[in-house]
């Protein structure tokens, strides 16, 4: 028998790489709608979707997204749209008999000085990142959101936080794009130009850890499809959220030379030290979801790799 799945912010990075797998399996019917047809922020509007589509499960992956500059900037958008989009699509999935969600967070919502590699049991044990304080609270919420629903109401709705993503569909904007699909852009177009050099903010010694989103998509219907017990006797009522990444981190060196590899840049990798490096090292513990049968399988090149030919693919289309 066919499963309805309905898939929030499948036009988003890791949106679309949920859809894309979801899609080769046969039993599954794939529910998407665009803002032209749903508006996420409308309580109403949401509410009739769920009621008229008979939904058996959520990928809730529809978020407002963006880098330091934008959190700065709009605060106040990001903490409203966030926690409306989520309390918006819970509400209406347990209203109208959803019994299965997936939230998708992000790592923000650890302590800015949390312990490395960061736990589940890290959350709210500290000051956040003042810069997407609004934003990991938001997150934060959407987590306590899911736990408290399946507390009160018997659903079963989950929660996955990755690590920093990258892949096809990220964004490229010169301006407001995270730290991979910067580095790609400013390496290609330095090709294009014979530049004799990239450099590179910091010293290059701070380390980060990176997931492909096609990995990230694999782990959350991974997570979706665990039986019910496997999942609790791994969890707990209210600390039900499980961590995605690879477990493995690389310096901003090393990231930047296997850029330059990949997109093959040939000139010189330059570091600006005089500029900021941020925090020393952000890396997830991923223990918890390795006990539940899944890791990582692709690697930074492999996944960079990927990444380029879709950016090479894809430029004319793409915002400037």
């Amino acid at each position: 028998m066919n499963i309805k799945v309905f898939v929030a912010g499948h036009k988003g990075m890791v949106g679309s790489a949920i859809a894309r797998q979801l899609s080769a399996v046969e039993s599954v019917e794939i529910l998407t709608a665009d803002r032209s047809e749903l508006n996420l922020l409308d309580q109403s509007s949401v509410s009739d979707y769920f009621s008229h589509n008979n939904i058996d499960q959520v990928y809730l992956a529809a978020a407002k997204v963006g880098g330091i500059v934008a959190n700065n900037t709009y605060p106040a958008e990001f903490i409203y749209q966030n926690l409306t989009i989520q309390n918006n699509i819970v509400h209406s999935a347990y209203a109208n008999g959803v019994k299965q969600l997936l939230f998708l967070g992000s790592s923000c919502i650890y302590p800015k000085f949390a312990e490395q590699p960061m736990t589940e049991h890290s959350l709210l044990t500290g000051t956040l990142e003042s810069t997407n304080e609004p934003y990991a609270i938001a997150k934060i919420a959407g987590i306590k959101l899911c736990e408290s629903y399946n507390r009160q109401y018997g659903v079963d709705y989950r929660s996955v936080m990755p690590t920093n993503l990258y892949g096809e569909n990220d964004n490229f904007h010169p301006e407001n794009s995270h730290v991979i699909p910067a580095l790609m852009r400013r390496f290609h177009e330095a090709k294009e130009a014979n530049a004799e050099k990239v450099t590179v903010w910091g010293s290059g010694k701070p380390m980060r850890e990176f997931l492909h989103v096609d990995d990230m998509a694999a782990a959350s219907i991974h997570v979706m499809n665990l039986d019910s017990d496997t999942y609790q006797a791994n969890t707990q009522p209210m600390l039900s959220h499980i961590n995605v990444g690879t477990g493995i981190d690389c310096t901003i060196r090393e990231l930047a030379e296997t850029m330059c590899r990949v997109v093959e840049f040939e000139g010189k990798l330059e570091f600006d030290a005089s500029k900021p490096d941020g925090t020393p090292r952000k890396l997830m513990d991923v223990s918890r979801l390795k006990s539940l049968g899944w890791e990582a399988s692709i690697s930074l090149e492999e996944g960079l790799s990927k990444t380029y030919q879709w950016f090479l693919d894809n430029q004319s289309s793409m915002r400037n």
